[in-house]
């Protein structure tokens, strides 16, 4: 399985941005996709996670009601779209399937910064 984020930049407090990810590859052994991030000196920490056979989704504390994951089965994408976005989400993005010992894409970064 391959990964190919993309859609990171930067944004002022309270914008919004949306990050894509191409998934390619045999996705028969893929239970979930999700977003981890990792700012500078921090751990990658999970974001948002969806479960594929279900649809179910699920978000870390500090993003709820702001970030939306999303899936396009039909295209292989997996998204993120962040809005009311914090200071302190700045870091880099990273998509993945099967937690932390499965697939990981680049990471793209997002500073949000006035």
């Amino acid at each position: 399985v391959q990964l190919q984020a993309s859609g990171g930049g930067l944004v002022q407090p309270g914008g919004s941005l949306t990050l894509s990810c191409a998934v390619s590859g045999s996705l028969v052994s893929v239970d979930t996709m999700g977003w981890y991030r990792q700012a500078p000196g921090k751990e990658r920490e999970l974001v948002a996670r969806i479960f594929l056979q279900t649809g179910t989704t699920a978000y870390s504390a500090s993003v709820k009601g702001r970030f939306t994951i999303s899936r396009d089965g039909a295209n292989n994408m997996l998204y993120l779209e962040m809005k009311r976005l914090k200071v302190e989400d700045t870091a880099d993005y990273y998509c993945n399937v099967n937690g932390l010992s499965g697939y990981w894409g680049q990471g793209t970064l997002v500073t949000v910064s006035s």
